[in-house]
């Protein structure tokens, strides 16, 4: 069972913050600030995951692509199938439910 964020009003502070941000831009100069490059990176390979896993491809391949150990993949696979439903939402919101093929940067 995945265990659920706390909710505290440090983080609902932060999630405030992050829903006033009104492009990507302004995303850029936000988590510029507040996050490390690799953080950014590591949560932006997990979101890819997410997508090819949405696309069923399999770990190998997501692994290639995005440079996640299997664990970690393992792991997003769980939340996606899972967790709260994070993943899920984004991604439909993003690709309408649709299959999203694999942009070249993956």
């Amino acid at each position: 069972i995945m265990s659920k964020i706390t909710r505290d009003p440090r983080l609902d502070f932060l999630f405030n913050a992050i829903l006033t941000l009104q492009d990507v831009d302004e995303c850029y100069e936000f988590f510029e600030d507040l996050c490390t490059v690799s953080e950014l990176q590591e949560m932006s390979r997990r979101l890819v995951a997410a997508r090819m896993l949405m696309n069923n491809h399999i770990y190998s391949d997501i692994a290639e692509k995005t440079g996640l150990s299997t664990a970690t993949i393992s792991r997003v696979n769980k939340c996606y199938e899972y967790g709260a439903g994070g993943y899920r939402t984004v991604l439909h919101r993003l690709y309408g439910g649709k299959e999203k093929k694999a942009d070249k940067k993956d």
